[in-house]
């Protein structure tokens, strides 16, 4: 479930970075993102993958693949064992790679082996993880694993002070959600706090691939950039290039989960994953090019 709807091109610090002066943050996602619009008047594309399916060095291997494909924007997903948020095709994958013993260290091993790849990384992690690790030595250890921010989806702007602090020191995107049921307050709190983009979820409910994107999505971007965000993605619910290329059309990002995850869970064998990973972020990536 969505929590945030429940209570209401590179910078100067290197590939997939942002950029620190003094208490000055430029967002390395945001730039692309602006970036994007401005050369190629399109959306950008935003894969997620977890760590650690169907491995580790396999689960690198994916994005690796994944961006060379046409993602944009790396989704790095961190195993945790109640994905409230997560549909049955990343359940499955998750518990997979927590079978396999996939920690938080892995998670930040891998940002550090595909951020010179040339698409910034976030990480998409639950917040009890963080919390564990230490919110400060996370930010200090995923800044130097070269990694671009986090999206937290059950972490509200009202209760992430210390996280705040933290990548504001570090230089770290912040990505909060929204949801149709924000209301007018949480949109501007959760504008005002994010960096890098809002993630605005298309529907409530749990991630997964739907015959429909979210009647309300357009209208949930519109809102939210009217409350203040520069940028603003919408996820849940994009599987297919029809899909993307409408998001595509008023959205800055197009955030794509289950599609990818499938094409490996469905695979017999890794190297067929990563063909059949190629083929569906190439067609997901048409979509988003010719929405405009």
């Amino acid at each position: 479930m969505v929590r945030a709807a429940g209570r209401g091109a590179h910078g100067a610090g290197g590939p997939g970075r942002a950029a620190v002066t003094g208490t000055d943050v430029v967002s390395s996602t945001g730039s692309l993102l602006d970036a994007l619009a401005e050369s190629e008047n399109r959306a950008a594309l935003v894969g997620y993958l977890p760590v650690g399916y169907p491995s580790v060095p396999a689960s690198v291997d994916a994005v690796r693949t994944m961006v060379d494909a046409g993602v944009d924007v790396v989704e790095l997903g961190m195993p945790y064992s109640d994905p409230v948020m997560d549909g049955p095709v990343i359940q499955h994958a998750v518990e997979a790679a927590l079978a396999r013993g996939t920690r938080v260290r892995d998670t930040l091993l891998a940002v550090e082996q595909v951020a010179g790849r040339g698409a910034p990384i976030l990480v998409m992690t639950y917040w009890n993880l963080v919390l564990r690790y230490g919110v400060e030595a996370y930010a200090r250890d995923l800044a130097a694993a070269g990694g671009a921010g986090l999206i937290t989806p059950d972490l509200i702007p009202d209760e992430a002070a210390e996280w705040i602090a933290a990548s504001d020191r570090h230089g770290l995107d912040r990505v909060f959600l929204v949801a149709p049921s924000s209301t007018p307050e949480r949109l501007a709190l959760t504008a005002a706090s994010s960096r890098g983009f809002v993630y605005a979820a298309s529907t409530m409910g749990v991630t997964g691939e739907r015959s429909t994107v979210g009647s309300r999505a357009q209208q949930l971007v519109s809102d939210t950039r009217a409350a203040g965000a520069r940028h603003v993605c919408v996820g849940l619910g994009v599987s297919r290039p029809e899909q993307a290329a409408e998001v595509g059309a008023y959205a800055d990002g197009v955030i794509v989960g289950s599609a990818l995850v499938r094409a490996l869970v469905d695979a017999p064998d890794e190297r067929a994953g990563l063909g059949a990973l190629t083929a569906v972020t190439q067609s997901l990536a048409a979509g988003v090019r010719s929405a405009r």
